[in-house]
């Protein structure tokens, strides 16, 4: 929980049957999603999940259900907000983020920056 008593993000069912599914497919000592942002793509910042096995100093946890996240503190300023959803297509499938912090995005999808 982040300062409001809200927590940082929020997951669709979706996207929380997603966590679940991957943290128990994660394999021996997995125990949650690590959620940050990278410095990459054309907008200038690009969304990171991956397997965590430890909760790193400062990190953010989430936690509905089961579906744990964990935030990266480098990644909370640029997450504040936002909603985490899980989409699958007959083309592509993933995790797609609806963040209010987003001041422009590129056109394919893969990076964003903020204001």
């Amino acid at each position: 929980m982040f300062g409001t008593g809200k927590p940082i993000v929020t997951l669709t069912d979706a996207a929380a049957d997603r966590v679940r599914a991957l943290i128990s497919k994660g394999g021996d000592g997995v125990i949650g999603l690590r959620v940050g942002v990278s410095s990459k793509g054309c907008s200038g910042l690009s969304y990171v999940v991956e397997y965590a096995k430890d909760k790193k100093q400062f990190e953010e946890e989430v936690d509905i259900d089961g579906a744990k996240l964990l935030i990266d503190p480098a990644a909370t300023m640029f997450l504040i907000g936002a909603e985490i959803d899980y989409e699958e297509s007959r083309l592509q499938s993933g995790f797609t983020f609806k963040n209010p912090n987003e001041t422009a995005r590129c056109g394919c999808g893969e990076s964003f920056s903020v204001g």
